[in-house]
């Protein structure tokens, strides 16, 4: 690929709601971090093996995989800001419940591993909607800048965290970090209250929960780029998962402080920190899919090689190169996954794309834990490496793209001309869209093959049921027909096209000698 000006990593600071947000998420990020050096820590004081110390990463990244996709069609039906006020709210009131419980020594290694999930799981809910409000605080070209920086204030307070939760537990105890992280959230809090966003009137009916759940999975279903790339996050974080779900067990066999742990984590984030601020630099450099595998191999090298290494410092050295590489490939794929999902659903593809992330994450700290307690932790490391080493493989096959395609609105299909009185109820369905083409017999073989493009189009955006069907007494008459689960539905649909689908479908109306004959059928249903 060859070289162009990398952008400036900075110029999403320039918008002050995006500058506040992101200074006010590292105080919280920084009590999330001191939350969850506590709960290891507090784990292994009660005597907890390896396996119990990975399950509290379980715990967090199981969440996740549970509450992620309810949690995207919430994000694309209400209001995101307010859902993301009511999940802050939640997680101060369970960040209390957290402290009082271990200031009064109720604590017990289930009840932890109950709670930590319940401060997760209102991460878990506003994670999609947080994610998708980025491209509504920055534009489209500064998106991949803007996930950079998250990482950066993510990783920042990765460093600072854990090595102020180490000095703070070894100082005042364990409920003094969970208190910290419960006042943590109030910054984000006030943030989102004095945010006035921007409202945008609903052309379309609003999608119920159930529909909402089914239109995600239907559009990652028949997007294969975003489908490609969602696996292959899922697959890296399996294996990847071993060096967070271990890294306390490591530490705690060096020494029996939380500074120890502390550092160690601190190293991580630094180099995170460094993977951030040269990412727009190799990007510019290289293809997306070079920089993203050649990130996952020095990130499984990393871990595998931690198992040979006992000094604090020659793992903190790892920790630096494990840190850069994960920064790097995170932010690439986060950045891909916004661009490639229109606004309608970008909240929901986001909660699919956590749900495999998070859900390689919760079966893997799991897996490493278990295999660090009945093998030993090293075996588990060299096994999470070997395998985070192998999922570039995919890389060969399922490139990522370098520039994701034009998806802002195409809003150009004309609503069907009905009458006022013979308008049919939203609720009324299914409907059948007949669209009659006209093509030359030299032309039909090329109209064909690309109608069948086509297919992925119709369904992605609302299509349950789609053929194309040939005149065999015309035979220049093509009928296309696909079938919505309702009217509200096929409104909607109306409003899906994008820029990137303009050029197949403009593709197709060449083929035709005049503009195709649409006709709308509503399912009769005996009268009551």
């Amino acid at each position: 690929m060859g070289k162009t000006t990398p952008k400036s990593l900075w110029r999403p600071l320039q918008v002050s709601t995006f500058r506040n947000l992101l200074a006010a998420n590292f105080l919280s990020d920084v009590g999330a971090f001191m939350q969850s050096v506590g709960a290891a820590w507090l784990m292994l004081s009660f005597g907890a093996g390896p396996m119990y110390v990975a399950l509290t990463q379980t715990a967090s990244s199981l969440a996740f995989f549970t509450l992620a996709l309810p949690a995207g069609s919430i994000g694309d039906i209400v209001d995101r800001r307010k859902l993301i006020i009511i999940t802050e709210a939640w997680m101060i009131g369970v960040g209390v419940v957290l402290t009082i419980a271990t200031i009064f020594g109720v604590m017990s290694p289930w009840l932890l591993l109950m709670l930590t999930f319940a401060i997760s799981a209102g991460d878990a809910i506003e994670a999609p909607s947080w994610r998708a409000v980025l491209p509504e605080l920055v534009s489209k070209d500064e998106l991949t800048a803007a996930s950079a920086l998250g990482g950066i204030e993510f990783n920042l307070a990765r460093a600072v965290g854990p090595a102020l939760a180490g000095a703070v537990i070894a100082i005042a105890g364990v409920a003094t970090a969970f208190g910290i992280n419960a006042i943590s959230f109030l910054g984000v809090l006030l943030v989102l209250v004095r945010w006035k966003r921007a409202q945008h009137p609903r052309a379309v009916p609003v999608e119920t929960m159930g529909g909402a759940t089914v239109a995600a999975l239907r559009y990652v279903r028949y997007s294969p780029a975003i489908r490609r790339l969602t696996l292959r996050a899922g697959i890296v974080m399996f294996f990847a998962s071993g060096i967070l779900a271990l890294l306390p067990s490591i530490a705690h066999r060096a020494s029996a402080s939380p500074l120890n742990y502390g550092f160690l984590l601190g190293c991580f984030g630094a180099g995170a920190i460094a993977g951030a601020l040269v990412l727009e630099r190799v990007r510019a450099r290289w293809s997306t899919e070079a920089v993203a595998s050649a990130a996952v191999i020095l990130l499984g090298a990393s871990i595998a090689g931690t198992a040979a290494l006992h000094a604090d410092i020659a793992i903190g050295g790892l920790m630096l190169i494990a840190g850069a590489a994960w920064i790097i490939f995170i932010a690439l794929l986060s950045a891909l996954v916004q661009n490639l999902a229109p606004d309608w659903v970008r909240a929901r593809v986001l909660a699919v794309y956590l749900l495999i992330f998070q859900g390689g994450m919760a079966a893997g700290t799991a897996l490493w834990g278990i295999t660090g307690q009945h093998w030993s932790i090293e075996t588990a490391l060299v096994i999470a490496g070997v395998g985070t080493i192998a999922t570039a493989a995919p890389g060969l096959v399922w490139k990522l793209p370098n520039a994701p395609a034009d998806l802002s609105p195409w809003i150009h299909w004309p609503m069907p001309a009905i009458k006022q009185e013979d308008r049919p109820n939203l609720r009324h369905g299914p409907v059948l869209i007949i669209i009659e083409y006209i093509v030359d017999h030299g032309q039909a073989a090329e109209f064909v093959n690309a109608m069948y493009e086509y297919e992925r189009v119709r369904r992605r955006d609302g299509a349950s049921e789609w053929g194309i069907f040939h005149d065999t007494e015309s035979p220049e008459r093509y009928v296309e027909t696909f079938l919505v689960h309702s009217w509200a539905e096929h409104l909607r649909q109306h409003t899906r096209l994008t820029q990137a689908d303009r050029h197949l479908e403009k593709r197709i109306h060449d083929y035709a000698r005049h503009a195709p004959k649409v006709q709308h059928l509503i399912y009769a249903r005996v009268a009551e």
